[in-house]
């Protein structure tokens, strides 16, 4: 099952075969029948249990892939229809198993986890075939009651709760809080045919104000919960697609509704270096009626959005195609026209300029170069300074004149 975090960690195996032929399961096979598979390899070829056979690490982690891919419906459908190229193209992520990792690998995932790198860790392979076996410890829970505790590291209290047939029908609630903020798990355990237990539900605890918190409900109707970090890696080099993406994290969980009887639910402590303090509490879910309503309503109206934005996905991807090449034509044309204006400027600048102070006078020159260069600047050739007044008489040339006349 899933839960709080998504990591490129352990990648698949460079050799990949088909998930189904690992976990030796057919190809219609329904959930419940794939986790049973996985279970059993995951535990027989647990890298804790086969410390003297290194194939069986290489074994696990295909086992592990293979289910990361058929445990999720939507990674099933992909690779159901193109196979593991299409999960390529989607970025496949996988969980990792920190529960047998050594102080330095732990401290290194500690660091990750604290940059806000989602990191997914699997329940410690001991206490899954302890409740296999049906050797752990369960302490009563009645309904209405809750309980206080403090788990080891990668270790599990084990509760039983007890409902009616009438609490079956009204739905059950139960979650864990830890004021420390400590990180744990909330496990539910199915009764295996040999009487023991196998683990059919996990939810990781979230922050949520001052305390982390996790819950389960178990209703009258279709129970749905939310993978917030579901391909967290691939959102984050996508925007866009995060967004189309944000709602294939609602997927229903496989058990919604609890018939009378016992259930098995239990804390596992999930902190890297500290055990984790908790509180754990049963409730009946016919106090919560109106809310439960209004989840049922809520989450029809999530279905129905996610089913619009998968197809208006495919009409956002063409206009926005569309939108990318009519942008680049418009800088295109931008660019043309720049370079269009920018020749025009130049060539008038070689008729104002360039041209009249290069050509000789005579020669294309304009009219007032030609004209400033044939006009003399001597007073003698009748220059502003020198006006010409030989169409003046002169007091000489006048006697003269009167003389001649006499005579």
């Amino acid at each position: 099952m899933s839960s709080s975090g998504k990591m490129e960690g352990p990648s698949a195996p460079v050799v990949r075969r088909d998930p189904y032929e690992v976990l030796s399961v057919p190809r219609d096979s329904s959930d419940q029948e794939i986790k049973s598979a996985y279970r059993k390899l995951a535990l027989k070829y647990h890298p804790d249990k086969n410390a003297s056979n290194p194939e069986a690490s290489e074994l696990f982690k295909e086992v592990a892939y293979s289910y990361s891919i058929l445990s999720d419906p939507e990674k099933r459908r992909q690779y159901d229809t193109a196979g593991f190229e299409e999960l390529e193209n989607e970025g496949m992520d996988m969980e990792i198993d920190l529960s047998n990792l050594g102080t330095v690998n732990t401290m290194f995932a500690a660091l990750f986890s604290k940059l806000g790198v989602p990191i997914k860790t699997t329940i410690s392979p001991t206490v899954l075939e302890e409740a296999m076996n049906g050797t752990v410890t369960v302490r009563p829970l009645p309904v209405g009651t809750s309980a206080t505790g403090k788990v080891d590291k990668q270790c599990a209290h084990f509760f039983g709760v007890t409902i009616s047939e009438e609490q079956a029908h009204s739905g059950m609630v139960v979650r864990v809080t830890s004021p420390a903020q400590s990180k744990f798990k909330l496990l539910y355990f199915e009764q295996e045919v040999n009487g023991g237990y196998g683990l059919a539900l996990q939810e990781d605890s979230q922050k949520t104000g001052k305390v982390t918190s996790a819950g389960m409900y178990f209703l009258h109707f279709q129970v749905y919960r939310m993978d917030s970090t579901a391909n967290a890696l691939a959102m984050a080099k996508d925007p866009e697609a995060a967004f189309f993406k944000r709602l294939e994290g609602l997927q229903p969980c496989e058990v919604s509704a609890l018939k009378s009887g016992t259930h098995i639910f239990a804390v596992y402590g999930d902190n890297f270096f500290k055990p984790a303090s908790y509180m754990i509490e049963a409730m009946c879910a016919k106090s919560y009626e109106d809310t439960t309503e209004r989840l049922k309503e809520i989450e029809s109206k999530i279905l129905a959005k996610r089913n619009d934005l998968r197809q208006f996905e495919t009409e956002y991807r063409k206009a926005l195609a569309r939108f990318q090449e009519v942008t680049n034509r418009y800088t295109q044309e931008r660019e043309a026209v720049d370079d269009m204006l920018r020749e025009r400027d130049n060539i008038h600048c070689s008729f104002t300029t360039e041209r009249t102070l290069a050509n000789p006078v005579g020669v294309g020159s304009s009219s007032r170069y030609t004209i400033e260069q044939s006009i003399p600047e001597s007073p003698e050739n009748g220059s502003v300074d020198g006006r010409d007044k030989s169409g003046k008489k002169k007091w000489f040339n006048l006697n003269l004149n009167r003389s001649d006349k006499k005579a």
